[in-house]
């Protein structure tokens, strides 16, 4: 069997180890307290089979009994926690948590140890267990095991120390072996076991057996918890993560010159965040506020004016100033397209042409965000034939006269003979076509009028019946005409 000096789960006595001079915390129930607790009260062993009375809460209450040197030490925390400031080697003593509920009292005992710093940070070296083998016949063999692994002694964190006390009735043997070990931070819930290996019977081992180690904290860090990107609106979640045992269950959120105390929570939200919130954040231990840490959370914001906007009107010529205002939480990015189709650069109109008609739409990106402006333009004015042309038809019996002119809105085309129409090209970014073919039978002045309600142009262009040349050769048979 193996009887341990210092259990948790063997005997059902929880063991915690605390710092001399500091503030230890004990768990009630490993900090496991269900919501229909109506009275916790804490107790301590004074020894002979006597108690002495700390603290108890009631309704969320809490009042300190005690008469004694615990009277100023003593405090509870949210989780029912026991609070014992300025530890002494005097504490090493059992302290129990009295749960009381409707349907049963339930006790839980904790056994305390008191170690001092002087030997290694989270370093601590006591008598974790006595393995003790008994009737045994030769001698038996105990080994250690931490997580199924050996411990050998090494004289420095390891000491095993065993001895073999024989029955001079029987002659059979008693074995014990005792394990010190100098645990770390990290062997919190590490299992210990010991076992012995009997010639004819199969190997035995002990129940394991774990032990709490309690530490201060020695790093805090604050996450910050939110969708990405964090926008206008949205709520964020400000986390504080401490690495103590039992970890801190109450802090100070440092919210840009308030601080707001939270206690039995980690963490604290920050509703419908606005610009003006991006900064830095903090949190602290409540019991030492000098243990912090920080974060910077910030607000991406993305806001676009445009000028001009909507729809506007302007006529041929004129200058149109194009400004577009930016304020956003970072570097932005500009795209502008026309008509769907994306320009290489931003649009300038220091003297607006027809072809400048359009809608126009710029996009500003900020990582994520993206905002969209635009307006349309339209250019109004006068018709100008840009220029009036004669063409021979390829049949060369017909003369194709094309006129070309710009002017907002269409212009209408008129022509001072009768024609045939062939072609009137597409009205587009204020630009017309109009092609007609005629016959003329005499030299005629043929002109071609464009007009809107802005005004109107003309342009004459002379036109030529067709010529005739006849060239005689010197064959009498050969008779060439020429046109």
């Amino acid at each position: 069997r193996c009887k341990a000096s210092m259990p948790v789960t063997a005997s059902g006595l929880e063991t915690v180890v605390g710092v001399y001079g500091e503030t230890l915390e004990i768990p009630c129930n490993n900090g496991a307290i269900t919501a229909d607790v109506l009275i916790t009260k804490w107790k301590y062993d004074k020894g002979d089979g006597l108690s002495g009375d700390l603290l108890v809460k009631k309704q969320q209450n809490v009042s300190v009994s005690a008469t004694d040197e615990y009277k100023h030490r003593v405090s509870m925390a949210a989780n029912s926690s026991l609070l014992l400031s300025a530890a002494r080697l005097s504490d090493q003593r059992t302290f129990t948590c009295m749960v009381v509920t409707d349907a049963d009292i339930t006790e839980f005992p904790v056994n305390v140890v008191i170690y001092s710093k002087c030997f290694f940070c989270f370093l601590f070296f006591f008598q974790l267990g006595e393995c003790v083998a008994h009737n045994a016949n030769p001698p038996a063999n105990i080994t250690w095991l931490k997580n199924n692994k050996i411990l050998v002694a090494d004289g420095k964190g390891i000491s095993i120390q065993a001895s073999v006390h024989v029955d001079p009735v029987t002659g059979l043997s008693n074995t014990s072996s005792i394990l010190e070990y100098s645990a770390e931070k990290e062997d919190t819930d590490a299992q210990f076991t010991c076992s012995t290996q009997p010639i004819s019977d199969a190997k035995l081992v002990s129940s394991p057996v774990s032990f709490t180690i309690t530490y201060s904290t020695e790093n805090i860090v604050l996450q910050v918890i939110t969708q990405d990107p964090l926008t206008e609106g949205d709520n964020v979640t400000l986390k504080c993560v401490a690495d103590g045992n039992p970890a801190p269950t109450s802090f100070n959120f440092h919210l840009k010159g308030e601080v707001v105390k939270v206690e039995n929570e980690n963490t604290y939200t920050i509703t419908n965040v606005s610009r003006d919130t991006s900064g830095e954040y903090k949190c602290s231990l409540i019991d030492n506020p000098a243990m912090e840490a920080s974060n910077d959370l910030t607000v991406n914001y993305l806001d676009i004016n445009l000028s001009p906007s909507g729809k506007i009107v302007k006529s041929a010529g004129e200058a149109l100033p194009l400004t577009l205002q930016i304020e956003s939480s970072g570097d932005s990015k500009v795209s502008w397209t026309k008509d769907n189709i994306k320009l290489d650069k931003e649009p300038q109109f220091t003297a607006l042409t027809y072809s400048d008609s359009g809608f126009y739409e710029c996009e500003v990106t900020v990582g994520a965000l993206s905002r969209k402006a635009s307006f349309e333009l339209g250019v109004e004015g006068a018709p100008v034939i840009k220029q009036l042309i004669k063409q021979r038809a390829e049949n060369g019996q017909h003369k194709v006269l094309i006129c070309e002119a710009e002017g907002s809105p269409k212009p209408a085309v008129s022509w001072n003979i009768n024609g045939t129409l062939l072609d009137e090209s597409p009205f587009i970014n204020g630009k017309i076509r109009h092609k007609i073919t005629v016959v003329p039978t005499a030299n005629l002045s043929v002109s071609c009028t464009v007009s809107n309600e802005f005004g109107k142009d003309t342009k004459v262009i002379d036109v030529s019946p067709r010529k005739y040349h006849v060239v005689i050769k010197p064959s009498p048979l050969s008779v060439f005409c020429f046109f």
